[in-house]
């Protein structure tokens, strides 16, 4: 019995399984998005968001622990000099699990596992708080001109 045994075993032995999770972390750094099985998954998440609070403290003892779980030093750059920065004020929850359904050869359930994207694009909402009340109006009006514009164009032809 397996009581108090923390982890998924996976069906492989213990080499295999952290090769495999190795794999899935250095993936998830290279390209930021991967379609894996839901248990695979989970059972990756784990290691990678403790490499990434790791990798946001960023001393060399910090970077000496993820190279040796991510082999590739290219791959330990990216993730110390463009991921981590990304998560500064994140304290976890950098990986989002998106549900695809089920795969058709063997009907394994499949996800999509992401990093989450922390920075926010300014809004139209952030430049209307700046200016004076008038001038707001002003702008919402125009922007409603805008967009009224060429729908009204395309229904009168």
């Amino acid at each position: 019995m397996r009581h108090n045994v923390f982890g998924k075993q996976l069906s492989r032995d213990t080499g295999q399984r952290q090769a495999l999770l190795k794999g899935l972390a250095g993936a998830l750094i290279r390209s930021e998005a991967i379609e894996t099985t839901e248990t695979k998954a989970k059972a990756a998440v784990s290691l990678i968001e403790k490499l990434i609070a790791k990798a946001k403290k960023g001393g060399l003892s910090d970077i000496r622990q993820i190279e040796e779980v991510i082999v590739d030093k290219a791959l330990v750059q990216k993730l110390v000099q463009e991921i981590a920065p990304r998560f500064k004020s994140k304290s976890g929850g950098y990986i989002r699990l998106i549900k695809l359904g089920n795969r058709v050869g063997d009907n394994a359930s499949m996800v999509r596992m992401e990093l989450v994207a922390h920075s926010m694009p300014a809004t139209v909402t952030d430049t209307k708080e700046t200016l004076s009340g008038e001038e707001s109006k002003k702008e919402t009006k125009k922007v409603v001109n805008k967009k009224t514009k060429p729908a009204a164009s395309k229904k009168n032809s």
